[in-house]
């Protein structure tokens, strides 16, 4: 697998999101949406990579700035050919290496609350996250779980 800074130009990358965009639409109730579309991922304070095996995306990962010592994991997702086999682990460990070198204090991140998202909130934990309350511009939401770390 190959983690690649991601300029989000190619189609294959904005196809991959779109499919991000449409699967959350469909868990997630309206207000509890918080998954970027492809032109909030181009802003100046986020970093994004997307993985690549075999020429195919199989996940994608970014890193917002919300202050000079906090950054925020945004846009990680595992497709389907790469779920179960290590993606999101690698992708994880390559944004919080980034945020370290960045000089970040801590990384935090919203994610669903719901049964589907029971994966992601493990493989977090995994890598030492814990619950938190809302940050940033975020509002406490029964649909949210918030999770943080230092780096």
């Amino acid at each position: 697998m190959e983690i690649k800074l991601d300029d989000l130009l190619g189609k294959e990358i904005a196809e991959f999101l779109e499919a991000h965009v449409e699967e959350m639409k469909s868990i997630s109730p309206p207000e509890s949406k918080h998954a970027l579309d492809l032109e909030s991922l181009r802003k100046p304070e986020v970093t994004f990579w997307s993985a690549w095996q075999q020429g195919a995306v199989v996940g994608c990962g970014a890193l917002m700035e919300l202050a000079p010592d906090l950054a925020e994991i945004k846009s990680m997702r595992t497709g389907e050919a790469g779920r179960g086999k290590g993606v999101a682990s690698e992708l994880l460990k390559h944004i919080l290496s980034v945020a370290k070198e960045r000089g970040f204090a801590r990384v935090s991140l919203e994610t669903g609350s719901m049964d589907f998202f029971e994966p992601a909130r493990g493989l977090y934990a995994k890598f030492g996250f814990s619950e938190c309350g809302p940050f940033g511009d975020y509002i406490e939401d029964p649909n949210s779980a918030f999770m943080s770390r230092l780096v």
